[in-house]
């Protein structure tokens, strides 16, 4: 057998055997702390994208890190056929969270194992064949996750076909939600700000509109918060911030800051339902992923990082419609700025000026998420440098 070889990147010194699949930020990470990145170069970079919405305490924290260490020294996995208490502790903690009636929680490793898993439930639940998603929708790059994502059957959908019935509702649009949500719908999902798409808020009366004919049809209604929830839009979750109770919720980045976790919280009609051997998962709910989610929840309470986004995110749409930036929109520290011309213009040009930002499927959106423990200096760092490019 030959040496195995790979061809090296554009620019690379060595061959890179990573899989090309990801476009490649011109930045090379090295460490990082705060809000700060630091790159091969030894330069700061202030990072207003949090690692895809994933980094909500920042970088270095001292309760994650503390949290972490001492589980991976005390025991650092076990499967769920072993009780822990660290795995209670976890769910009860993020039930209280929620502020929401939930009564059982499903970890998972991903949002989009976590979607899988509502998707599976509304089946089981309701034996019908045929789920509702929403335009511009995002929910995960597996099968069923995949299947109720906007534009990906043209895109990147790689399976021969999807495993059910999908159909998508306009976005906004309340007239059309009977056509789409009807008595052979097990259920509807949707982000109530949608992330990739360039936070987009759905609003209180499309959601309340879909959770009136969810109930009139026996549907399901599941919020996907896996990038709007776990304190970004200044609330535990964007159902409190729009008056919308779901059946299921699912969620993941934010609530390991870094760490792989994800999960699904269920309402007392679902978790009735539940039956051993139901689901399963081999590293959800793993110890280390436990103990990291009640770090984080204990300090978004400590520090009162709920209060502190809300404040921020307002200062941010305050100060931050200047240069090639004609508006905002999104909720809390899921922000898009709309661009005069197009984001990607000005993210790179605000990368070459130390300061890292997303962009969106609407080419006019550079898209912040940052770590909740943003500060209003680093906004203003943002608003002068916008302010100094082009228009």
């Amino acid at each position: 057998m030959g040496t195995p070889t790979s061809a090296a990147r554009p620019g690379a010194a060595v061959p890179d055997f990573l899989a090309q699949v990801f476009a490649q930020y011109p930045l090379e990470v090295v460490s990082a702390e705060g809000v700060w990145l630091k790159n091969s170069r030894g330069e700061r970079v202030l990072d207003l994208y949090g690692g895809h919405a994933v980094v909500a305490l920042g970088y270095g924290h001292p309760g994650f890190t503390r949290a972490l260490a001492d589980q991976a020294q005390s025991c650092n996995f076990q499967t769920n056929a072993v009780p822990m208490q660290v795995r209670r502790r976890a769910a009860e903690r993020l039930v209280r969270f929620s502020g929401l009636p939930f009564t059982s929680v499903f970890f998972v490793n991903s949002g989009a194992e976590a979607n899988e898993n509502a998707l599976k439930l509304a089946f089981r639940l309701t034996s019908r064949g045929h789920i509702a998603a929403v335009e511009g929708a995002f929910h995960g790059r597996t099968a069923a996750a995949g299947a109720v994502t906007w534009g990906a059957q043209q895109k990147w959908y790689c399976f021969p076909r999807a495993p059910f019935d999908v159909s998508f509702i306009p976005r906004g649009e309340i007239a059309a939600i009977n056509e789409h949500v009807t008595p052979a719908t097990a259920a509807v999902i949707v982000e109530p700000v949608q992330g990739l798409a360039g936070a987009v808020e759905m609003g209180s009366a499309f959601l309340a509109a879909l959770r009136r004919r969810c109930d009139e049809v026996g549907a399901l209604l599941i919020f996907d918060e896996v990038q709007c929830g776990m304190g970004r839009v200044g609330q535990p979750f964007a159902a409190q911030l729009y008056g919308i109770t779901p059946d299921m919720l699912t969620t993941a980045k934010a609530l390991g800051n870094g760490f792989p976790c994800a999960a699904l919280l269920a309402a007392e009609r679902v978790s009735a339902a539940l039956k051993l051997e139901l689901l399963g998962t081999t590293f959800g709910g793993g110890p280390m992923a436990c103990a990291v989610m009640e770090a984080v929840i204990e300090a978004i309470e400590t520090d009162k990082l709920l209060e502190h986004v809300q404040r921020v995110a307002q200062y941010i749409r305050e100060q931050c419609i200047v240069g090639p930036v004609s508006a905002h929109q999104g909720a809390g520290f899921l922000i898009g700025l709309r661009t005069t011309r197009p984001a990607k213009e000005v993210q790179a040009e605000l990368l070459e000026c130390g300061i890292l930002t997303g962009t969106a499927t609407d080419p006019n959106i550079l898209r912040l998420l940052p770590p909740f423990i943003l500060e209003e200096e680093h906004v203003d760092m943002l608003r002068d440098t916008l302010a100094d490019l082009p228009a």
